[in-house]
This record gives structure tokens, sequence and C-alpha cells, in this order.
């Protein structure tokens, strides 16, 4: 349909003319607990002015059915105006009332309103997922960030239910009964069967951000109070909600605790009062996504709720993630890009800011710069080095190239330079910046250089040189230690070589690193400076000792990848294990928390391993011996938790198929002598049982999985709960050593949606024939199940070890790329085209089928031959590093 992917030449003629009063929104979803209802009633006033009366326009909706339209008071005929994907807008006065009844469709995608029946009570839910433009899937709108207005949403729905949307509910009527959900303490209409819950206005906002959540929540209540600078108080309603069935697990407390520190940080540091009244966090089912940021009704993914026992690093995430949709509260909902180009101007903050925070703010999560070295920056840097990488500040043509930009650039690069950027004019400037971007644009629409202009205004740099270079570039940049020295061990000269086009100015930390009395990797000097072109000598270093190791971008203040020179290299091959950070108190004073603390500078080591093994540098039998000698001594779980992933994929298609099969066993043998040496009960030892059950392979490791599902083995401290049980079975499915008998019992066992999932997983990676071919059909033939199911089936499809099974899939996945991209909604397709492609057939064969499809269909939607273009990337990366491997 022409209309449903609206270009950005499309909205700036549109937000030329047109200027939005207000919004309001009826939803009828009192009969969605009816299976049999496939839609609901979207009734939608909007009151809008026009700069060029009598010309045209259109407004957004996707809907099976239009019942009715009239503009300024006059009816037009659904069937002439609208397309399926807009209503036109013919002749249009100064001042305009558009109202649109529709009937909208209940989504199974994620996307627009979206329905679930929770399987373990029968109870069904809805929230609304709408970024970056799918409100129009459940009410008319102008779907683009800078045509903002005031919303006000009424909803009728079920009377058991409660009702959540961006601002309080309002008291409508004396006789409505007070109800203790959603609407802070606001009466609603009582109708029998059903209720009406009608909202306060908004704050101008964008279609985008507003959200409904409806259904019999679970809801935990808090206040948050805050004294004002001009002597008054800001008092801020708080909720926290879930699934009933998930009630008994859920850590309300914890959430809320995490969000009053975050609003005293955003406070302090942004000095701009919170502007939208409540602030509720919605944790829903089969969410699409982390998080998203509707100002008052934060929507996240439920499977923040543990029903088993996690690591600290989970919680540490969840903590990150509050703080990073709390930050989107200023940059984001406040002050919003006018156009998808500058999205970075929102989740570059935001994703900077949930890691700056939880120090900031003092939470118990100290390890944020390092989980973010390793695991935020390795995603921005594989990203960055696809063919198709672009800019932080990207050009966006249209919704689809939208929708591919929520990306490892727009996040974590983003993120990674705003760190520089802090560091580069200071973190008082910096803050005063942000402050005045927000008095300036309060409730407004930005473009990047109202950014720069209130940067410089604080800094006094001039910045245009800087976002240059960092923000209107892509690539990624590497830096390489050159050392020199004489005959007596003293350097002579210390150089860092920067490749890549173009170089760009870096604020830097070198760190020489070498053995202290205990035996440790500490560091003995550091120095800071700018880099700056391609090669830029570090003339402090001259006369120090050479060290046993140079660390380029110690305390990871730059983005770029990091390499060594051979000495340090051969040090890090025989102690990376060793490799400590140096205390506050300055370089290489003793470090009272011992060589085995949570180290950055062993974190940075890590990466820069893995970048090497990703980039065919480093053969993936020494990555994988590096796994092997040191992970267990690995003290922090969230790096630990990284370098199981990435092994299993070094594994899995970097590694010799030649010898693929003793390093799968060394995995295991390892994963199985660190589960039994870990400290009984601790998070290691969970993180262990996991890695074990990805590795497992051998029959013994098998029947050592199968005896610890029925309690006939046992490793002392390890509590074998759900969640680990269907890792479990997983194993053992994948192997044929399970039965779909068996895995139907495990979820009679465990009937929820979490189990639901995991059996769907477990079902799609049985060894048969049967049990691919249902896989394939059930998400690409059809479009019955839901997208958590969806995601389900595509990861238990293709198992690394399951390769000949799945190989006669590759024909079919190419044949059915443009039917998918046409016929299913965007996001379950992205799902598709990356998650069916054949990556586990890593030969030059599937690489000459990628690139004959490419050339036959340079037509394609050029969001379609992106993922897939991102996905030939990965394999040709793969056949280098199995190359490098077997040399």
């Amino acid at each position: 349909m022409p209309g449903k992917n609206l270009s950005r030449e499309e909205a700036r003629d549109r937000a030329a003319i047109i200027r939005v009063e207000s919004y309001r929104v009826h939803l009828d979803v009192s009969g969605a607990a009816d299976p049999g209802r496939p839609t609901f009633r979207s009734t939608t006033r909007i009151s809008f002015d026009c700069a060029e009366p009598g010309t045209s326009s259109f407004a957004d909706l996707l809907a099976p059915e239009v019942v009715s339209v009239e503009l300024n008071g006059l009816p037009l005929d659904p069937a002439e105006v609208f397309d399926g994907t807009r209503v036109a807008l013919p002749v249009l006065a100064a001042h305009n009332r558009l109202t649109v009844v529709a009937e909208c469709a209940y989504s199974r995608t994620g996307e627009g309103l979206h329905r679930f029946v929770d399987p373990a009570d029968g109870e069904t839910y809805l929230y609304t997922h709408y970024e970056p433009a799918d409100a129009r899937r459940v009410f008319a709108d102008f779907e683009q960030p800078d045509l903002k207005a005031p919303f006000t949403f009424t909803v009728t729905a079920p009377a058991a239910w409660d009702v959540y949307a961006n601002a309080v509910a309002e008291r409508v009527s004396a006789t409505g009964p007070l109800l203790p959900g959603g609407g802070q303490g606001g009466r609603v209409v009582d109708e029998g069967a059903a209720r009406t819950w009608e909202f306060a206005p908004t704050q101008p906002i964008s279609t985008y951000l507003t959200a409904v959540v409806a259904g019999p929540y679970h809801v935990v209540r808090d206040h948050y109070t805050r004294e004002l600078p001009d002597g008054g108080r800001l008092e801020i309603p708080l909720a926290a909600t879930c699934r009933r069935s998930l009630a008994p697990y859920f850590d309300a407390d914890e959430i809320l605790t995490v969000t009053k520190q975050g609003l005293d940080f955003f406070h302090r540091e942004f000095d701009y009062p919170y502007p939208f009244g409540k602030y509720d966090q919605c944790f829903v089912p089969e969410y699409n996504i982390g998080a998203m940021e509707n100002p008052g009704c934060v929507t996240f993914r439920e499977e923040f709720v543990f029903r088993s026992k996690v690591t600290e690093a989970a919680y540490e995430s969840r903590a990150n993630v509050i703080l990073h949709e709390m930050a989107h509260m200023w940059f984001g909902d406040l002050v919003t890009m006018k156009w998808w180009d500058d999205l970075w101007l929102k989740e570059s903050f935001a994703d900077f800011m949930g890691s700056y925070a939880q120090i900031g703010a003092g939470t118990k999560y100290r390890s944020a710069w390092i989980t973010f070295a390793n695991r935020r920056k390795a995603w921005a840097y594989r990203q960055d080095q696809f063919p198709t990488t672009h800019p932080i500040t990207a050009d966006i043509r249209d919704l689809e190239d939208a929708k591919l930009n929520f990306d490892g650039i727009t996040y974590a690069k983003g993120a990674a330079v705003l760190k520089q950027l802090v560091a580069y004019v200071g973190r008082d400037a910096f803050f005063e910046g942000a402050r005045t971007y927000f008095r300036k644009h309060a409730f407004g629409n930005t473009v990047l250089d109202d950014l720069l202009d209130a940067l410089e205004e604080t800094s006094g740099r001039d910045l245009r040189a800087w976002s240059a270079a960092w923000l209107q570039t892509s690539g990624v940049n590497t830096l390489t230690p050159e050392l020199a020295h004489d005959a007596e061990g003293r350097i002579t000269e210390l150089a860092i070589r920067q490749d890549g086009t173009p170089p760009r100015p870096h604020r830097i930390a070198v760190g020489l690193y070498d053995r202290a009395e205990d035996g440790a990797l500490r560091r003995t000097d550091r120095y800071e400076l700018d880099v700056a072109g391609e090669r830029t000598v570090v003339a402090a270093a001259a006369g120090r000792p050479v060290p046993a190791l140079v660390l380029v971008n110690d305390d990871d203040l730059t983005y770029g990848k990091v390499r060594f020179d051979e000495r340090s290299l051969e040090t890090l091959r025989t102690g990376l294990g060793d490799l400590a950070d140096a205390p506050a108190d300055g370089p290489g004073a003793a470090d009272p928390t011992g060589a085995d603390a949570p180290s950055l500078a062993r974190a940075l080591a890590w990466s820069a391993v893995w970048n090497l093994t990703r980039d065919g540098l480093m053969p993936t039998r020494d990555y994988l011996d590096l796994v092997l000698r040191f992970a267990g001594r690995e003290s922090d779980v969230g790096v630990l938790q990284s370098l199981h992933q990435q092994a299993g994929v070094a594994l899995a298609v970097y590694a010799d198929p030649a010898h693929r099969a003793g390093y799968g066993t060394a995995l295991a043998e390892c994963a199985l002598r660190e589960l039994e040496r870990a400290a009984p009960g601790s998070d290691h030892q969970l993180a262990w049982a996991r890695f074990l059950a990805d590795t497992a392979e051998r029959a013994d490791h098998l029947r050592l999985l199968r005896g610890l599902l029925d309690g006939t083995g046992r490793i002392d401290g390890l509590t074998v709960d759900q969640e680990l049980r269907w890792n479990f079975w997983l194993a053992l499915a994948a192997h044929g050593r399970a039965s779909a008998e068996e895995l139907a019992a495990e979820l009679a066992r465990d009937n929820t949606a979490g189990g639901r999932r995991r059996q769907t997983q477990c079902l799609a990676a049985l060894p048969t024939p049967e049990a691919k071919a249902e896989a394939w059909s059930s998400v690409v033939d059809s479009d019955e199940l839901p997208n958590a199911l969806v995601e389900a089936r595509i990861a238990g499809f293709d198992q690394p070890g399951q390769r000949e099974l799945t190989a006669p899939y590759a024909e079919r996945y190419f044949a059915a790329l443009e039917s998918v991209w046409a016929e299913r909604s965007i996001e379950i397709a992205m799902r598709i085209v990356g998650g069916f492609f054949p990556r586990h057939q890593t030969t030059p064969r599937t690489l000459a089928a990628t690139d004959a499809w490419l050339s036959a269909h340079p037509d394609a939607a050029p969001a379609l031959r992106r993922l897939v273009l991102e996905c030939r990337d990965d394999l040709a990366r793969a056949l280098r590093a199995q190359e490098c491997d077997a040399r």
C-alpha cells in the first residue's frame, strides 16, 4: 500500500501547513476478552489549523474498516477518502475539526494495540506500542514526531479492569465507584459490565509516545516527593504493574527504589522538574523491545519480572533500562527530534544516561561502565562494520528506514561518542548545556544544530568540527600502539597509530601495566592525551621502562577498536586474567580488592581480543584458549556471561569446521569444571550451569543434565528452578534426548506464558525433519502465531549441530523473502528475514546464494536489502575467521 511507508518529504510538506491543536480519542475495548472479536471501536476527534486554507492533506490510519469520516461538520464517504492507510482531507479551512470512527484491529505482533490471553488464568491483557509509527493502528492521526499536541484519552473497558494512560484519570461522574487502579485514584463512569475511564489532557507529545494499558493488572503504588528551588514541592505518584499471575515474582520495591534514585539524579542534573505528572511503569507480555518511554506510562517487557534465579547482571540490566527510559522523559519526550534522522537526539543520550546514572544516582550497581564497554560497545562495533553502517545522524528517507535505525549506531555508538563529548567539553558544561537545551525547546522539536548551539554556549568550544567527525561520518577507527625501546629496556618512543576513514579526534588514556609483587598486572603509568590524525606520539612515556602491556583507550574514554603490540599480546595470552584496575588514589598503588576484583581494564582486553577474532586477525582457537584459561577467574558475572555468549558464536561460526567438535568438548569440560568449582548458590555457578547446557554434546554431559532434571544428579548449591529446567530441556531436545511428550509434560508443570514460549522453542529444536518443517511453516507460511511464539520458533529452528537438517531451507529462505516483506508487518518481517537466514550454513555456497539474491533483486525494498546485506556481511566475516583458524 503506497501510503503506508510515509516519506520524510511527505512529513515535511505536511508539517509546513498543519499545526495540531488537540486530539480526543475514545477506545471501546469492552469486548476485548472475547477472542471472536478481532476489532475494537476507535473514535478520534482532531482539532488542527492549516496555514494554506483551500489546500488538501491527509491523516494516517491503518484499520480494517472506517465507519465514518466528518471534516468540519461535513460527512465524507469512507470509500472515497480512505485507502487502507490514509484518510484524504480535501479543501481544508484555516481551522479544522476532523472526526474519524473506525474498527481497528487487535494486534498479535506487538504493534498497535496488542491483545494477550494469559494461559495461567485465562485473563486478557492489552497494551499499546507505537514507535516509530503504529499509533495509526489504534486511532487516526498525523503520524510524525514534529506534529505534537495534547491528547485526551477515554477508554471503555471491562468493569473489572484497570486502565492506564499517559495522564491521570479525571473524576467524570460522582456516581462512579472509586477504583484501585490505573487512574491514580481517579473516578470513572460505571456502565455495569464496562466502565469508561476519561484521562486528563496530556502535555503536547508526539503520537508515537501515547500509550494505553488495560487489564486486570497487579499494581504496587508509591510516591516521590522533591523540594524545588523556588520553594515549591514536586509530587509524583508512582506505580509498577504486572500480570496477576506474575505477582508472586514481582520485586516492585527494588524497581521503585531505582526509580526514586533516578528521579533524584535527573532532577539534580537536569534542573527541570519532571513534567508529566505521574510515573507508571507497566511490565507487559509479548513485548517486542526492552522498554518504551511513553511519558507517564512507561512500558517494559515482562521478562524483567524474574520468575527464577538470575544473576546480578540481570538486575543491573533492568536498572539500566529503568534509568534509560527515565532519561527519555527529558531527552525525547520533553524535547523531541523533528524527524527520525535525529533519532540519536534521544536514544544515544538515553543509552549514555542509563549507564551514567547507575553510578551517579547511587544505585547498588557499580559495574555499569564495565558492562557498557563489554556489551553495548560490542554491539556498536559490529553494527559499524557492516556495509550498511551510517552516521549517528542518519539519512532516514522513510518509516522503513526509521524502523531499522534502532540499532547499535543510534544507541551504543552514539552513547560512546557522548561519553567522549563529556570528557571533551567537561562534565559541568555538558549538563549545563542540557539544561539550556531543555529550557529553550521544552515541548518542542529539534535538530542537531539546536543541541550543538546549547553545548557551545556553555562550553565555549566550537563543536562543528567535532560533530562533523563523530556524528556525521560512519565507521570505526582502530588504535594501535607502536613502541620502540633502547638496549636498556626503556621506551624511546610510544605512538598511537589510527587506522580507518576518516581519522577522528580522540581523547584517550594510555595505560602501562606491569607485574606487581602479588603477580597481578597493575597499571604503573597513565597518560591522557588527544589523538588526532594517523599517528600521535605519547611524549610523556619516553624514558619509562618498557611495560608488559600497553592498553590504548584505558578507562574506555573513546570509541574505537583497540589493538596490541606483540609484547602486549603475548602478555595477554599468558596473563589476561591477572589484569586489575589501579585504585582511585593513583597508578601503581596497592589495590585492596585484589586481582580478581571487577576490572574495567580486563573487560577492555576481552573486548579487544574478541574484535581481533571477529576481524580474522586472531585464530578462533586462540580466543577459545583464552576463554578456557581465564574465564573461570572472571569476577564480573556480566563479563563472564558475555564471554560465554561470544565463545558460543566463535564455536558455531568462526571455528574451523575440522576442529569444531574438539573445541566444543573442551568448552563443555571447562563449563562442568567451573560449575563444580563455583561457590554454591552463586551467580557464577548459575552462569556456568547455563553454559554447560549451551555446550553439552557428549553423552555423559547430556546424562548429567537429565539427572539434574529428574533429581538423580546434584551439584551442591545449584537450584534447578523452572528457567534452568527449560535451558536443560532445550539442550536435550536439540540433541534428540527429549521427546515431544516430555516437553508437553514440562509445559503442564509450567503452564505459563514463559513456559509456552520455552516449550515452543524446544519443539522447534528437535532434530527431526518434521520439527523443522512445522517450525518453518508455522512462521513463514502462516501468520497465526503471536510475535512471542514467532520468536521462539525461530530461536529453536536453527541449531548449530543440525546443519544437515536445515540446509534444504536455505533455498526456500531466499525464495520467500519478497513475499514475506510484502505481506507481513515490518516487525515480524524483520524477525523472519534476520532469524531464518542460514547463518549456520557457513559455506561459500551460502555466500554465493546470498550474492545471487542481492544481484537479482536490486529494486527490492531498501530496508529488506539492508537486512540481507548485514546477514551477508556476518557470513563473509565468519568465512574469513574460519580461514584464519584453519591456517
